[in-house]
């Protein structure tokens, strides 16, 4: 029981590290388009999406248990804790990369990924939920899709209405109203993406055999929270700039499209207990935003590269974590 613990704590650790790269990898989710369009100072911004990404984070949790069992089922696993720890350093090593390079990968590919792997060579291919893991995968493709395509039409529905207006009034008026969508962009990042370390630390009380259901307990939720809420107080400088400035030059009512457009899609998911990439689903949605804008003015060779890297975090990822599994046990 003694190691089983030390076990467990060694997990919850690895866990919560993981959510706070999360929070500062993803900050830029929520707070690129604001810091770009100086409605919001870098400072400010930090700390609005800190505090709305922990709120977020603890009203919801069909997300986390939908991480915690729809890949395998942690009941079933003899080295459910050892799948569990390789899981969480493939993923790390892949935020920290991608991070240094200033690439908005996705945590969520990331950690889907390396989940799938370590099961696969730790447990075997029968131990993998395909239809689950198709599922997640599915709604992790066609989310960034949606995101595209509701960024469009919302950037041309405002261009319409504001047509006839003063360009500079209308940015200075976006400027204010973009405040209030950066933090329902970092809450619905807390409410989906703070779900993922609490859905793997239950799956990993499950496997121990402490609990033997995936209900999220109230210190893990707490614990989840706060780390993601401190990773966002630390900020991803490079990863803010590339998606505040690189993808295209954005402009207050740009950037309200943009947030907006993200945040209908990542809570809907949360809403349908689906893990969702916010980074997919911001970048995609500032993507669609500049397409509506006028198409020449998106950077499409940079655009190329971050949806590459998309592509290939789950395979990576799960080629790391078997390999990790190998390695070490």
């Amino acid at each position: 029981m003694e190691t089983t613990i030390w076990v467990l704590g060694i997990v919850v650790f690895l866990a919560l590290a993981f959510d706070f790269i999360n929070g500062f990898h993803d900050t830029a989710n929520a707070i690129a388009t604001s810091v770009s369009t100086r409605a919001l100072t870098p400072r400010r911004a930090i700390l609005m999406a800190a505090v709305m990404n922990f709120v977020g984070a603890m009203m919801f949790t069909g997300v986390a248990k939908t991480i915690g069992g729809s890949v395998t089922d942690p009941t079933k696993l003899d080295n459910g804790i050892e799948v569990v720890i390789v899981t969480l350093i493939a993923a790390i090593i892949w935020n920290l990369v991608t991070w240094w390079f200033g690439i908005p990968s996705s945590s969520s590919h990331a950690l889907i990924g390396a989940l799938a792997g370590a099961v696969l060579v730790g447990a075997g291919a029968d131990k993998v939920k395909w239809s689950g893991f198709i599922d997640i995968v599915g709604g992790l493709l066609l989310s960034p899709l949606i995101a595209f395509a509701i960024g469009y039409v919302v950037m041309t529905i405002l261009k319409y209405i504001f047509a006839k207006r003063s360009p500079h009034n209308v940015n200075k008026g976006f400027r204010t109203v973009q405040i209030f969508t950066a933090a329902l962009q970092a809450f619905t990042h807390g409410t989906n993406d703070a779900q993922k370390a609490m859905g793997i630390i239950t799956f990993a009380l499950v496997a121990a055999g402490v609990q033997d259901h995936l209900d999220v307990p109230l210190w893990v939720k707490i614990s989840a929270a706060t780390a993601m809420a401190l990773g966002t107080s630390i900020g991803g400088w490079k990863i803010i700039k590339t998606m505040g400035t690189k993808i295209f030059k954005i402009e207050p009512i740009n950037g309200f499209a943009a947030d907006l457009s993200a945040a209908s899609v990542i809570f809907t998911a949360t809403l349908l207990h689906l893990p969702v990439s916010t980074t997919h689903a911001i970048t995609s949605a500032i993507l669609g935003v500049g397409s509506a804008k006028r198409f020449s003015a998106v950077k499409w060779g940079l655009a190329g590269r971050i949806i590459i890297t998309w592509f290939i975090t789950i395979p990576i990822t799960g080629a790391l974590a078997g390999l990790l599994y190998w390695i070490i046990f």
